[in-house]
């Protein structure tokens, strides 16, 4: 079987996010995978400017989506929702196709609070039900603290998250492989 292709989505702009890290750290630990972040940076969604035709960059992510045999979506938790940023892309890749039925997808979060972006992520299964994707319910990849949680390379530190991670890409590249066959 020639190797996976994964697909990440980050939730969060800024180069140095913690989500970031934290996707880059999924893809390592998902191995043997070509990966590609998909460019979240897209205009607001507008029916007006969805009239004269999706914009090259949507187009561009939906393939990316359509020919990943999986998903990896890392997304922070903005009052207690998932980002502005992840929302308008789904609200784009929304749009005409199907991009993401049957297609695996795994969720993290990293987030300041405690509870590591909990809230977001319940928000974000509901937000993708529509899509009828197969969602990984568990492990939860929920990073508390994530300023602590990374040393210089970007790497985790606890060994309690990288075994998290490690068992969430685990079963996301089974349920690829699987529904590659």
């Amino acid at each position: 079987m020639s190797d996976l292709k994964l697909v990440g989505l980050c939730g969060s702009l800024r180069a140095q996010s913690y989500n970031r890290k934290l996707l880059l750290e999924a893809a390592r630990l998902f191995g043997g995978a070509e990966f590609t972040e998909g460019n979240l940076r897209l205009p607001l969604f507008d029916e007006d400017l969805e009239s004269q035709g999706i914009p090259c960059e949507v187009t561009r992510l939906k393939d990316q989506i359509r020919a990943a045999d999986a998903v990896v979506i890392a997304c922070p938790e903005y009052n207690k929702a998932p980002s502005g940023v992840l929302k308008n892309a789904l609200d784009w890749l929304s749009r005409g196709g199907a991009p993401w039925a049957g297609k695996p997808v795994a969720i993290l979060s990293a987030a300041a609070g405690r509870a590591g972006g909990e809230r977001t992520q319940f928000a974000l299964r509901l937000m993708m039900v529509p899509f009828r994707p197969r969602l990984l319910q568990g492990p939860e990849m929920l990073l508390a603290a994530p300023k602590d949680q990374f040393d210089a390379d970007g790497r985790l530190i606890a060994e309690r998250y990288v075994n998290t991670l490690r068992d969430l890409m685990a079963a996301l590249r089974r349920d690829a492989q699987i529904a590659r066959s």
